[in-house]
């Protein structure tokens, strides 16, 4: 999930990506890919890089203030959009083998300028997602702590903030304590460098599906089915229960989805692109789905959905069932493995995205200089983690994650309309995949998302707003004149 680790040179702009050639931002000296990659191995692949934050840690928050017991529709509904920008990922990214991931692919379509605005956004996913995971970590620390009665006290293990009615107001506490010390250990990972095994990585989504497993086997027969009831709870104001609440519950869980295009990435290491790719995407995405639906299921079962709006909702139904203790134990130690692995890929992410875009001219240099012992974009690594210290310290999970779903799908439904683009501008570009029915599935895969995305910024309109303006402004007074293409175009060095 690393996009833009080190792409070296602008990507061409729409209509100038000449097929034969290699693509401009690719890999200096890169090797060719060995086409190893079963269908089977792509779907695996999936599922290990979705399954965690969402269902550990964003599924309470969202059957709490938005679905109710619905929110597995919302699960069904998140997925479904997914999918479709999951085929348009596998068709660039079969066709353009560079990193930066929908950054790259926009400045290869739709220009430089659109290029910066999903760069911009693709922080909102990295450093936020960190900051929300970070946050979930922490009532999951907590929450062991608490088992052996070390517990810490709120005010220093709950966001001094959190957000009523549209506002942001104070709480009384003073920091997050763990998620700020998780972010701050993990940064310092980055910055020395740290090469995870398949290994490790391995026993990690191990240890996630088993506690996933052993929870729906153990905690099923305690389900209470009047907790399902009503199943869509009334309508209380824009977003809250009802089919409004259900489509703004699917917003917020699309977070739960995070990570699937880490099968696209792999389209040049699959030996049947065209067959294996769209198993892979679509397989892993059912799969997944129907977790979620069984786990949602069973966790609203539990305990009535309007107590679940913790940072570690699966550990808070089972504290309702003293039985059940062991399994909460288990699924404590569990999320913490998960989810510290998750914060960590995305604080790798989020440093090589900025390096990405110095490296084009669009940011400062500092954020393209590399340690030079290390070998990592280690400015870049202590920005990243100085700033997401500070959201995991002082946000609430809800609004961190919403902003995270917000700033992913506007990705993603730029690749979706990048894709139909450049079917028309270049035709002729070779496709080791395509996806089917284009014409059909990119627009309703971009409507999708742009869909989703409008009930969060509805409400927090003011927030993205805002967010769009400072990167316009980086932008205009940085970027357009220091754009190594821009200057290329001008006939300057």
């Amino acid at each position: 999930m690393s996009r833009g680790l080190f792409i070296t040179k602008p990507v061409a702009p729409a209509g100038h990506v000449d097929a034969g050639e290699p693509v401009e931002g690719s890999l200096e000296g890169e090797a060719t890919l060995k086409r190893s990659l079963t269908a089977t191995q792509l779907v695996m692949l999936g599922i290990g890089a979705v399954i965690g934050a969402g269902i550990f840690v964003l599924s309470g928050h969202a059957a709490a203030e938005h679905a109710g017991p619905a929110i597995v529709l919302s699960f069904i509904i998140a997925g479904f959009a997914c999918a479709l920008a999951g085929l348009c990922y596998a068709e660039f990214s079969a066709m353009l083998p560079v990193s930066g991931s929908a950054y790259s692919y926009s400045y290869a379509t739709l220009g430089e300028f659109v290029a910066w605005f999903i760069g911009w956004n693709l922080v909102l996913e990295y450093l936020f997602a960190a900051s929300t995971v970070a946050v979930g970590w922490s009532g999951y620390l907590n929450s062991l702590l608490t088992s052996f009665g070390v517990g810490l006290p709120t005010s220093l293990s709950a966001a001094p903030l959190n957000v009523v009615d549209g506002a942001i107001v104070y709480t009384g506490g003073l920091v997050n304590l763990p998620a700020v010390a998780i972010v701050a250990a993990l940064s310092g990972l980055c910055y020395v460098g740290i090469t995870q095994s398949a290994f490790i990585n391995s026993i990690i989504v191990a240890i996630k599906v088993v506690v996933i497993t052993l929870f729906v086997a153990f905690a099923a027969k305690y389900v209470n089915p009047d907790n399902w009831v009503p199943f869509i709870p009334e309508n209380q104001g824009p977003g809250k229960y009802g089919i409004d609440g259900i489509v703004r519950g699917a917003s917020v869980v699309f977070f739960a989805y995070i990570g699937f295009d880490a099968v696209s990435t792999a389209a040049g290491e699959a030996k049947n692109p065209q067959r294996d790719m769209p198993i892979g995407i679509l397989g892993s995405l059912v799969i997944c789905t129907i977790i979620y639906i069984i786990v949602s299921g069973v966790l609203t079962g539990l305990l009535p959905y309007h107590m679940l709006s913790t940072p570690k909702p699966v550990a808070t139904a089972l504290e309702a069932y003293p039985a059940l203790g062991w399994l909460k134990l288990a699924v404590e130690i569990g999320a913490i493995a998960g989810l510290s692995s998750v914060i960590l890929v995305m604080l790798m992410g989020q440093p090589r995205i900025f390096y990405s875009m110095a490296k084009d001219g669009l940011l400062p240099q500092l954020f393209a200089k590399v340690h030079p012992k290390f070998q990592t974009p280690y400015m870049g690594t202590i920005i990243v983690g100085v700033f997401a210290c500070i959201l995991a310290g002082l946000l609430p999970i809800g609004l961190l994650g919403e902003l995270v779903s917000m700033g992913t799908l506007l990705a993603f439904a730029t690749v979706c309309i990048g894709v139909l683009i450049l079917r028309n501008t270049r035709p002729d570009l070779p496709r080791p995949f395509r996806v089917p029915l284009a014409v059909v599935v990119c627009p309703l895969g971009a409507a999708a998302c742009l869909y989703l995305f409008w009930k969060p910024f509805s409400e927090h309109w003011h927030l993205m707003t805002g967010w769009t303006v400072i990167g316009l402004l980086i932008y205009a007074f940085y970027g357009y004149s220091h754009s190594k293409l821009r200057r290329a175009a001008g006939g300057k060095a």
